[in-house]
């Protein structure tokens, strides 16, 4: 019996529509061919294959199977339907007829192979940023609401619009950063990572502390290569959103890229997408104008632009993986935190010394940046990113255990805010810096249990684990022959 592909089986068991046309009569009198592919496998067309009559197979453990059908007529008469059905599982399973006779073969080229390859992987990522761009236009207005509070320094830098800033900024970007479609692979934290992570982050931020009070200053390193990243950020979260401003023939479009610098880039086919290019250009301009020469009180609105895209991005990239991972985070970073700010002077001294765009500045009014060493009221970028993990991961705990009562991604975007309000509160009352995680952390692990009291699921969110990705088997280096019957 022949090898027959199980996607070709199931295929037809379920009458898909180009198995129906490949077994249609042909209306020609001489023979035709009609090649049967899944949509991904039909792009190589364009990658230059050649498939004569008869079958396609392929070598190896590849996944790739393809199928065509002969389509013998007569001048004088054409055969049936059912007469075609039945030549093809005749011809299918070795029955009737003479073997076939030794075909030539056709092989796929190295370059053939990559041009196949690069297009199936632009297809996916296209697919991928239509999805991305969706659901920004389902979270427009809470877009425009963030977008419309970059603007509020023109309007004021009293104590309640520095605090609606900071409020509205940071929990809009833990909300839209929650519910962004991604691209491309996630990278998972795991438990030993988790544990550790307190003692990574306190090693880096002492060791800017120790460089400044050796008189060394990290800043201009330190703010070079986070804005150079920030231009990505930019240009990655900017694909989405401005595809849903710019008409769809300028987001599709794509642009011939030279030859030298194609082959230099490694480009095939060489083409850049316009969308891509466009918001590249945007946070290269932004870069540049943190690096411009003039005073940060100036531009500091271009730097929590860059520290949002890197916020977003960072949401979009990092996943907690597990319940217990994201609980052993944020408890290990809420000590860090209380230690480093109450404990010390290290974390005031680093926030203040070092300038870069890692975090959400507001200019303090004139009277009273007069009396401070730090003309700037600031809301770190960790406090927006690390309980902002938690809280996208409750939208997978949401989609998996299907709560009946509330949901564990809102009940945590809600303690969020009531977290952050706490501690604009608090530092009102106190006129002292403090640890935001020491009010978020609690708030956001709190929320999810008392949904899963409340449900019922108690056990099954502290033992939630995300499914892990099941790696896709590598093709194998070889090449698809074409054989004539």
């Amino acid at each position: 019996m022949r090898d027959v592909p199980v996607s070709l089986l199931l295929a037809f068991a379920a009458g898909n529509a180009p198995f129906a046309s490949a077994f249609s009569p042909s209306s020609g009198g001489g023979p035709a061919s009609r090649l049967i592919a899944p949509p991904s496998i039909r792009s190589g067309a364009a990658a230059g294959f050649e498939v004569g009559v008869g079958g396609v197979r392929s070598i190896g453990p590849s996944t790739t199977h393809l199928l065509a059908v002969d389509e013998k007529q007569s001048s004088s008469s054409s055969p049936t339907s059912a007469e075609g059905l039945g030549n093809f599982f005749s011809s299918l399973f070795g029955g009737g007829g003479a073997s076939p006779s030794p075909a030539p073969m056709i092989e796929e080229t190295p370059e053939q192979r990559l041009l196949r390859l690069e297009l199936e992987r632009r297809a996916e990522l296209e697919a991928g940023e239509v999805l991305r761009a969706d659901r920004v236009a389902e979270d427009k207005y809470a877009y425009l609401a963030l977008f419309a509070l970059q603007l509020l320094p023109l309007v004021g830098l009293d104590r309640w619009e520095t605090v609606s800033y900071f409020l509205g900024t940071a929990v809009l970007t833990v909300y839209l950063g929650g519910r962004q479609e991604t691209v491309g692979e996630v990278e998972r934290i795991e438990k030993e990572n988790a544990l550790y992570a307190p003692l990574g982050a306190s090693a880096a931020i002492g060791g800017l502390y120790a460089l400044i009070k050796l008189g060394l200053d990290p800043t201009s390193l330190y703010a070079i290569g986070v804005s150079l990243v920030g231009a990505i950020a930019i240009s990655d979260v900017g694909v989405p959103l401005l595809r849903n401003v710019v008409p769809d023939s300028f987001a599709k479009g794509e642009v011939e890229v030279p030859e030298p610098l194609a082959e230099k880039l490694k480009l095939n086919p060489p083409t850049l997408p316009v969308d891509g290019l466009t918001t590249l250009a945007l946070g290269i301009v932004c870069t540049l104008a943190y690096w411009s020469p003039v005073a940060m009180t100036q531009k500091f609105m271009v730097s929590n632009i860059i520290a949002w895209s890197l916020a977003m991005t960072s949401l979009g990239a990092i996943s907690l993986g597990s319940f217990q991972t994201g609980a052993i985070l944020l408890a290990g970073l809420f000590c860090y935190d209380i230690f480093w700010v109450f404990g010390t002077d290290v974390m005031m001294t680093v926030a203040t010394k070092v300038e870069a765009p890692v975090k959400f500045l507001y200019a303090n009014p004139p009277e009273l940046a007069e009396g401070k060493s730090y003309p700037f009221s600031v809301l770190g970028l960790g406090d927006v990113v690390i309980p902002g993990l938690f809280v996208r991961f409750m939208s997978k705990v949401d989609e998996a255990l299907k709560p009946a009562v509330g949901s564990y991604f809102t009940a945590a975007t809600a303690a969020y805010a009531v977290g952050l309000a706490s501690c604009f509160v608090v530092n009102e009352i106190t006129h002292a810096g403090q640890p935001a995680l020491l009010y978020l952390d609690p708030a956001c692990v709190g929320s999810a249990l008392a949904v899963g009291a409340a449900n019922g699921q108690l056990s099954e969110v502290w033992n939630f684990e995300e499914e892990r990705p099941e790696a896709e088997p590598e093709e194998v280096e070889g090449s698809i022959e074409v054989e004539s019957r």
